[in-house]
């Protein structure tokens, strides 16, 4: 693949769903970022190399959130196309990646270095293969030292992914993982709203509500490349997860507590 396949032109901000014929794209990874200055440029460079690599038309979409390190900056000089999204938060930053995304495949992923991009055959042979939804499992592959804080690995997700599979059946052990990869379409008809960190979880209970299909590949999660304390905050974060999956299953939060009653 040359060189201007891998660094798109700039396209019109603010668009709404970009057009799937605007360029010959088959998938895009779309890397949310907020003053990730560290690491950002790493990520994008590893993607478009195995966009090179596997001889697949892709582009990296970072989606800026407020960044004032020079995040945007050392991702153009990468070869991303970056966007900007006022609105902040996980979900927002996300959201707005798939709206500007010019391929019928999207890959996620955070812009600190934790996820292996040059791991990306693997999401887009299950794209290829019809799956709707392809999750990336932390729990199913290998944690490296220091990658996860021991009360993520061994209660929250645990917990909150068990959960969500006795409420929603979706047999995912990993419903949290930042890494995974979705079409187009299943976009649109998952119809997610949530801005902050349960967009997770939302999008896994929507794919299990809606009958997507959906698989799951083992993966390596690494130590990030951050200096700084991560964005995700334990207790509010898993808070908002669990209150969005008690919201959603109606009979968990009210008929049987009312039965009981």
């Amino acid at each position: 693949m040359n060189e201007a396949a891998t660094k798109p032109a700039e396209a019109p901000e603010g668009h709404g769903l970009a057009s799937e014929t605007a360029a010959p794209f088959e998938v895009a990874v779309i890397m949310p970022c907020l003053d990730e200055a560290r690491t950002v440029g790493v990520c994008v460079s590893k993607a478009l190399a195995t966009f090179r690599r596997l001889g697949v038309r892709g582009e990296v979409v970072v989606v800026d959130n407020g960044s004032t390190d020079g995040s945007r900056e050392i991702a153009e000089q990468a070869g991303a196309r970056v966007v900007r999204e006022e609105r902040r938060g996980y979900g927002s930053a996300l959201m707005r990646g798939a709206e500007e995304a010019r391929a019928p495949f999207l890959i996620m992923a955070d812009a600190d270095d934790s996820y292996d991009l040059t791991d990306l055959d693997r999401f887009i042979a299950g794209l290829r293969a019809g799956n709707d939804l392809v999750m990336g499992s932390r729990r199913r592959g290998t944690i490296l030292p220091g990658a996860m804080p021991w009360h993520h690995r061994w209660i929250g997700n645990p917990v909150l992914s068990g959960l969500l599979n006795l409420l929603f059946r979706a047999g995912i052990s990993d419903a949290h993982c930042g890494m995974r990869a979705f079409t187009k379409d299943a976009y649109r008809r998952m119809e997610l709203q949530t801005t902050g960190m349960e967009f997770a979880s939302e999008m896994v209970i929507k794919a299990a509500l809606g009958k997507l299909r959906i698989a799951e590949i083992p993966i390596t999660l690494h130590p990030d490349g951050r200096d700084r304390p991560p964005h995700l905050r334990s207790f509010r974060d898993d808070w908002r997860h669990l209150r969005f999956m008690l919201l959603f299953s109606p009979t968990y939060l009210f008929l049987l507590p009312g039965v009981l009653c």
